[in-house]
Order: C-alpha cells, then structure tokens, then sequence
C-alpha cells in the first residue's frame, strides 16, 4: 500500500493534479481536519468503496485518503479497503496534523 508525504501532497495540490483528497473521520471531526479541496467520506458508514467510486467516477483517479494525525487509524484501513478494491490509492498517514505542522492552512 503506497503512503504519501506533505511535501509530494504539497505538489500535487500546486500542479492541480486530478486526485480526489478524502477526509475518512466522521462529519464531526472533519469540519476540525478539513485540508482544502477535501471531500469527507467516513470510513464508519460502511459500504466505504463503493461511496469513493461514486464519488470518483473511477478507480484509476488517485485518491488520497486521510484522517486527524499519525495515531489515526481511520485512513490506513480505507486505504487497505480501497486498495483491494482495486483503486489507486495513498494513505497520507500524517494526516491533518501534519498538513498544519507544515504550515499550511485547514479550511475551518
């Protein structure tokens, strides 16, 4: 399963790559860990590849998915449910917390 840093993060958003960035916490603690241009689907109310397929319109687009912070766990299993589902897929293990320590801005 891949992972990615802030920084190839960083450059994906700067060069408008198409990936879709989803948010796996609840709606609750997504308006706290919204990075900008995230969409929120919570790995909590099942049916979770099905959800970022509709989202997505394919599997071949890059998802990056992520959650609050290191100690997180949220994102690493949907990015192990979205990869054998078959999808390009990142977990962004750092998380929202890490996007802050970076410097850059939550969409709060």
């Amino acid at each position: 399963m891949k992972t990615i840093t802030t920084e190839r993060l960083q450059t994906l958003k700067s060069k408008n790559e198409n990936f879709e960035l989803i948010n796996t916490l609840d709606a609750e603690h997504f308006e706290k860990t919204k990075i900008p241009d995230s969409i929120n689907i919570p790995i909590a109310q099942g049916n979770f590849a099905d959800r970022v397929l509709e989202a997505t319109g394919t599997k071949q687009k890059l998802v990056v998915v992520y959650c609050a912070s290191h100690d997180c766990d949220s994102s690493t299993k949907a990015a192990k449910l979205l990869d054998e589902a078959g999808f390009d897929v990142a977990d962004y293990e750092g998380g929202a917390a890490a996007w802050k320590d970076a410097g850059q801005p939550l969409a709060v």
